[in-house]
């Protein structure tokens, strides 16, 4: 009978054996079979021609929904539902080795939102290893920010625990759990919190905590319901290279696509949800590096799959990856692509919890846990091969094949097709270019002209960012898991030039 161990280091296996599956096969078949190459090349490009006009519809459906959400006054809407007065949240920032100045505007922006900060729990979570630098920053947001909220609470996660991973997750367990010992003195109900878990970088929309109050208490089972906001990388936008903001605007397009589809909706980065919930589960998980969305996955297994994704068309803005030189910020957006690759690490836990349910007779809905689990597989198989099959394996039949291939109809017309598809494939390209300028940040005085102007023209970037910064670190990070070379949690430099407020 097969180990609990070997089991869960089959499920690893899965996701990158498929990936090199798919690139070996393409490989070998371009020499000893090109023109079975060219019928799928030919196939996929027709495939991904329908897939980039389906991502083009719901991206402009989403970008609308969040365009006309941040016109509305969601406090004034607060005031029919009585019930919202009930509500605390609970803020967690973890620090590391970001600047005071970091923590400070997003403070700052907390205080200044619509959403009333007397009602806000606020966790600054710092890491013991990093003792000396956080102790002079949290003495000092707690001297000047403490009594703006309800009350402002700062944690210091020991070093060295045998169970969990150095990182973001098992930072904010520990803050969770501090938190509750308070939350508990104060008798309010834990449905009546709302936990966000943001980056110490977050800066929320003005309305944000109004509008998720909102939809907190107007949805019809909030306690079971993750809400997942708009991410935009704002912070410092006009400062970073220009495959730093491709690669920025192409997560924030993939999120509004995202939330028009609520049905296959995960959580991501910065979120939030119930504070119920977050108890139920145990917390975010210690040990694993995307605690971002296992959180969703614990909250799905552990409800029997009652547990959904509530889209919030409002933004929280952050920082790109961006450092000094543009080589050190490609190795960052490099790292940053890996580590959120590295999601695929909810695919061996899905097909564990598919078979222990199944034989435990708890299982989820077949057909529910059946889509949640190839969406989650396609998208990663996805990222990590749809590139390279675009770009090299549409040619490499065309260069190796012989003579007798060469000459057949379908082959010689093979290069017109794949521009044609190619030219399909701008239609993406133009409405993304179009959307990123409508969600540029208001540029500094000192933002000159021909800075702009590259705002349009770093798109012919995409081909090649999409290969080196996408493709390739959603490969190593699925071979990684594969060969169980797991990946530690991986701190992203940020830097910004300018203070945001002065």
């Amino acid at each position: 009978m097969m180990s609990n161990y070997l089991r869960y280091r089959l499920y690893e296996i899965v996701p990158g054996a498929i990936i090199w599956g798919i690139l070996v096969a393409l490989t070998v078949l371009s020499f000893v079979k090109p023109l079975w190459v060219v019928y799928f090349i030919i196939a996929f490009g027709i495939y991904w021609v329908f897939r980039v006009l389906y991502f083009s519809f719901f991206l402009v459906l989403g970008w609308w929904r969040f365009k006309t959400a941040t016109r509305v006054d969601w406090s004034e809407k607060l005031n029919v539902h009585p019930q919202a007065k009930d509500i605390v949240h609970l803020v967690v920032l973890p620090l590391y080795d970001e600047d005071y100045e970091v923590l400070e505007s997003t403070l700052r922006n907390l205080v200044a939102g619509t959403f009333p900060a007397q009602r806000m729990i606020v966790v600054v979570a710092g890491e013991e290893s990093k003792r000396k630098h956080f102790e002079p920053i949290a003495a000092r947001v707690e001297k000047k920010f403490a009594h703006y909220f309800k009350k402002m609470i700062i944690t210091l996660h020991p070093a060295g625990c045998v169970d969990e991973i150095p990182g973001k997750g098992s930072n904010i367990n520990y803050a969770g759990r501090q938190a509750q010992r308070y939350i508990d003195t104060l008798g309010v109900p834990y449905e009546h919190v709302v936990v966000s878990a943001f980056d110490v970088d977050t800066i929320v929309h003005e309305q944000y905590f109004a509008y998720l109050t909102h939809e907190y208490v107007t949805h019809p089972d909030p306690t079971h319901t993750s809400f997942q906001p708009v991410a935009l990388f704002n912070n410092n936008m006009w400062e970073s290279q220009s495959f730093i903001r491709i690669m920025a605007f192409g997560t924030t397009f993939w999120l509004l696509f995202a939330l028009t589809r609520p049905d296959m909706l995960v959580t991501f980065s910065s979120h939030s949800m119930s504070f119920k919930a977050l108890v139920d589960v145990g917390f975010w998980q210690k040990d694993i590096v995307s605690e971002d969305s296992r959180i969703f996955w614990q909250c799905f297994v552990h409800y029997r799959g009652n547990y959904q994704t509530h889209p919030l068309y409002i933004p929280v803005s952050m920082d790109t990856v961006r450092d000094d030189s543009s080589w050190k910020s490609l190795k960052n957006i490099y790292r940053q692509q890996r580590r959120w690759a590295w999601g695929t690490e909810n695919i061996p836990y899905i097909l564990w919890h598919y078979h222990r349910m199944k034989k435990e007779g708890k299982a989820i809905a077949w057909a529910k846990r059946t889509r949640y689990l190839f969406h989650q597989m396609e998208g990663k198989i996805s990222w990590g091969t749809t590139a390279l099959i675009l770009l090299l394996f549409g040619r490499l039949p065309l260069w190796v094949a012989g003579q007798d291939i060469k000459e057949t109809v379908l082959f010689q017309n093979t290069p017109h097709i794949l521009e044609w598809t190619m030219g399909f494939a701008m239609v993406g390209i133009l409405i993304s270019m179009t959307l990123s300028l409508t969600l540029l940040p208001r540029a500094q005085s000192d933002i000159k002209l021909q800075h702009k102007a590259v705002m349009i023209l770093q798109w012919i970037l995409l081909p090649v960012s999409l290969l080196v910064v996408s493709a390739v670190p959603a490969i190593e990070a699925q071979t990684r898991l594969m060969l169980g070379r797991y990946l530690g949690f991986d701190v992203s430099q940020k830097k910004r030039k300018q203070k945001m407020y002065e």
